[in-house]
């Protein structure tokens, strides 16, 4: 793995394509992630994003305890263990344990964040806005640190080939079915 940090103004860059993001959070002794298919960058500067996050969920729970979250991009190779994160509930022990996944730790807000099998992370503060959380689901956050692996991310791009392909982005269609990304194409000018 090469995961190098990633320049703040480019931390939109790692979910504008709308890949599923896994949300990972912690406090109290206690760690959850879950997977989550609506975030999108609103914001560049300072960089912020938006993940819809179900009130219901152990993970809201834990992320509005603690004041944070972090969002980690999955690639084609953590595409099942994606779906189970989004399948069962974290309340009755430890996801990442259950899943086998072994997190490292953020290096500003010590959240747990994923890079085997990952493409990017970004670790975030909460911005609370009780209305938008309370009625959509829908939380902020700052991203006050992110890193990026370099066989797919570099210099602020994303690199599709074929032989990065299992770091490839992951994209839920509904019902258990994905699309892997994997092509970019280059729009010419129109003039």
């Amino acid at each position: 793995m090469a995961f190098r940090p990633i320049a703040l103004h480019h931390a939109s860059r790692l979910v504008n394509h709308g890949p599923t993001v896994l949300v990972t959070t912690a406090h109290g002794g206690r760690r959850n992630l879950m997977a989550a298919a609506w975030s999108m960058p609103v914001e560049f500067s300072p960089p912020r994003i938006a993940v819809v996050i179900d009130k219901a969920t152990f993970t809201r729970e834990l992320a509005q305890a603690s004041g944070r979250f972090a969002l980690v991009v999955p690639g084609a190779a953590l595409l099942d263990a994606s779906h189970a994160a989004g399948s069962c509930s974290g309340r009755e022990g430890d996801k990442f344990d259950r899943l086998g996944l072994a997190p490292a730790t953020g290096p500003v807000l010590g959240l747990p964040v994923l890079e085997a099998g990952c493409v990017a992370w970004l670790e975030c503060r909460l911005i609370p806005e009780p209305h938008t959380q309370d009625a959509y689901d829908t939380c902020f956050g700052e991203v006050v640190a992110a890193a990026a692996d370099d066989r797919i991310f570099a210099n602020g791009h994303w690199d599709w080939r074929a032989d990065n392909a299992d770091l490839h982005t992951i994209h839920h269609l509904g019902g258990g079915t994905f699309v892997v990304g994997g092509r970019s194409v280059a729009a010419r000018p129109l003039d």
